[in-house]
């Protein structure tokens, strides 16, 4: 559980320093919220890392999520515009994401000296 709260926080700090990147373009004092943000979110992911998850599942979720979440607020906050083949580009990363996340689901219950 404590390497999903750790992905979880990467997530939230990444994309706050991304859309933080917007706000620093009218002032400029947003760009301590980016450097802390990012530097947050790859201790984090380093973290979640280090408690066992795997790289390509930990980056494939932190990405796709990061992705995803970045567009909708900005849209929401930032009036940026999001179109339906925006919005199925990010479905398709989505489901790249999780097509990763299953196969090494399955390839560590198929190893030899692991319980399925």
């Amino acid at each position: 559980m404590q390497k999903w709260i750790l992905l979880a926080a990467a997530i939230v700090c990444e994309v706050t320093a991304t859309l933080s990147l917007r706000a620093a373009l009218d002032h400029s004092a947003w760009y301590t919220v980016v450097i802390t943000g990012y530097i947050g979110a790859f201790v984090a992911l380093g973290l979640a890392l280090r408690t066992g998850m795997g790289i390509g599942v930990a980056y494939g979720i932190w990405g796709a999520t990061g992705v995803a979440l970045t567009a909708v607020l900005a849209t929401a906050i930032f009036g940026d515009p999001l179109t339906g083949l925006m919005g199925l580009g990010i479905t398709l990363v989505i489901a790249g994401v999780l097509c990763v996340e299953f196969g090494a689901q399955k390839a560590r219950a198929t190893q030899p000296g692991t319980i399925a």
